[in-house]
């Protein structure tokens, strides 16, 4: 395939420019986007085609990497290595570990129910979660049919939000809520969907594809808990020439450490304070704190719990980080004791 075709085929699965002087002039190997992950096998697309490829255990691809493959012994398609990635989107895990999600996306779409899905203080954390990846967030509340308060609801993630944060609402079926995502959907761009099981996630995604390419389930009536119909993360082409990967749902988010409190979810909070009387003020039962009365007691509650949580992923990270550069050092300085033993 020419370079022009090439580019053209791998533009339609989101391929970026800035990856063109990293493609070998040789054709040796060419590129391919991971759309699907399994135990020892990718799902690629070249752009043309879907085909499984093998990857070696040093790999670790995620759906939404760009990979370059060879054919190795008897045709079979290998991921010789990953293209660098330009953002990662990860959750934080117990035990100051993290587990990363999905690669190379431009805008994440945070669905929330308006039902008993309802979950202010878990948005929050999905805001912070994509602003953390450097990813363009778009809140879409699903099931405003299911709650008697959706008008007060949606006025109050508006507000959680702030004006740099678009909030969309309607029904994940709605093709009027597709042509409400189209400044997002444009050729070229990835968009990846979050949230919790039973959002509409998967509804959403076949509303943009136009067909039934994701199963969907019915939401159990006890608490409004939803089930998990997409159970691997899967890249998926819309028709205008824009890629969304569509996620299982996230029942535990916890803060992986890459976070920043104020940019977001809490730019209000952080605004108010600094009018506050005290440099350091807690925002706690400080005199002259600007930020107590002005916001909900609940929100600022969740802002100091979530900034006790970062703290301690930071700090479990800079202890991971130090735990692994004395492991090398005993390593290495064993390796010296062994080779002069040795001599």
């Amino acid at each position: 395939m020419s370079s022009p075709m090439l580019y053209g085929a791998l533009r339609r699965i989101g391929f970026p420019i800035r990856y063109i002087p990293l493609l070998p002039g040789d054709g040796s190997t060419l590129p391919a986007r991971v759309i699907a992950r399994h135990r020892d096998r990718c799902e690629l697309h070249d752009g043309s085609r879907v085909f499984d490829a093998l990857f070696s255990p040093g790999e670790d691809p995620l759906a939404g990497d760009w990979a370059l493959r060879s054919e190795c012994g008897g045709g079979e398609p290998r991921i010789v290595s990953l293209l660098p990635r330009f953002n990662l989107i990860r959750r934080g895990r117990a035990g100051g570990e993290s587990q990363p999600l999905v690669a190379n996306v431009d805008t994440a779409l945070l669905v929330m129910g308006l039902d008993g899905n309802y979950r202010p203080n878990r948005l929050e954390r999905f805001l912070l979660l994509a602003r953390a990846s450097e990813t363009t967030p778009v809140v879409v509340l699903t099931k405003a049919d299911l709650c008697g308060e959706a008008g007060a609801r949606i006025a109050q993630v508006r507000r959680l939000c702030g004006d740099a944060t678009a909030v969309l609402h309607g029904d994940a079926r709605d093709p009027r809520l597709r042509e409400a995502l189209v400044p997002w959907c444009g050729e070229g761009q990835t968009l990846v969907l979050l949230g919790s099981s039973g959002v509409g996630k998967s509804t959403l995604c076949n509303t943009l594809l136009g067909e039934s390419a994701q199963a969907t389930g019915a939401v159990s009536a006890e608490g409004d808990r939803g089930r998990h119909t997409t159970t691997a993360r899967r890249l998926l082409c819309l028709p205008d020439g824009a890629c969304i990967i569509d996620t299982p749902g996230l029942r535990e988010l916890r803060l992986s450490g890459d976070e920043t409190l104020g940019d977001g979810a809490f730019e209000d909070i952080v605004r108010l304070g600094e009018h506050c009387r005290y440099r350091d003020c807690r925002h706690g039962g400080e005199p002259g704190c600007a930020v107590r009365g002005q916001v909900e007691e609940e929100r600022l509650d969740n802002y100091h719990k979530l900034e006790r949580e970062l703290a301690h992923a930071q700090q479990n990270a800079l202890q991971k980080r130090e735990s692994k550069q004395a492991d090398k050092a005993l390593q290495r300085g064993l390796r010296r004791f062994y080779r002069d033993r040795d001599r």
